[in-house]
């Protein structure tokens, strides 16, 4: 099992930091630290502070889904059948193992299991959720829900300074 972060207290330089982070990850030092009004030096300092106290997780390059021919956006809710340590550990593996699957969450309420699919086209989403996702082990019920258009991605979190 992951190891939670401890929580960082930020300040408004650190906010700043990852604000700017969030829209350019490719950003010099040098452009950061002007940016956030601090010498090349100090900025580096925070920001591998920011690295190793697990704020910052990694860089990554944002894709365009469309451009990549990827059509279809489904949220799945899914319930198990039990509740065992074992069939939840075997469920989430098989999820983390299915690239269709970008995000995986576990819920309250109604259902245990939140997840966020995309597919090429519809037919390819029926073949994923037919075949392959409502033959893992455990699987009791699933609710599909498709995206009729995005509006707002989560590509970025909100950041308060202390």
């Amino acid at each position: 099992m992951k190891k939670r972060a401890l929580k960082v207290d930020l300040d408004a330089t650190d906010a700043s930091i990852l604000k700017i982070l969030q829209e350019d990850g490719r950003l010099s030092n040098s452009d950061l630290a002007e940016r956030v009004a601090l010498s090349a030096s100090p900025c580096w300092k925070r920001l591998r502070r920011l690295e190793s106290s697990g704020v910052i997780r990694g860089y990554q390059a944002v894709l365009d889904r469309h451009a990549l021919g990827l059509g279809v956006v489904a949220f799945v809710s899914i319930s198990l059948d039990n509740h065992t340590e074992k069939t939840c550990r075997t469920f989430e593996a098989g999820v983390l193992a299915m690239p269709e699957v970008v995000a995986l969450h576990n819920t309250t309420g109604q259902h245990d299991y939140l997840l966020q699919i995309i597919a090429e086209d519809f037919d390819s989403y029926s073949e994923f959720v037919l075949n392959r996702l409502r033959s893992l082990p455990g699987v009791k019920e699933m609710l599909s829900t498709l995206s009729m258009r995005e509006l707002k991605a989560s590509s970025k979190l909100p950041l308060r300074s202390s």
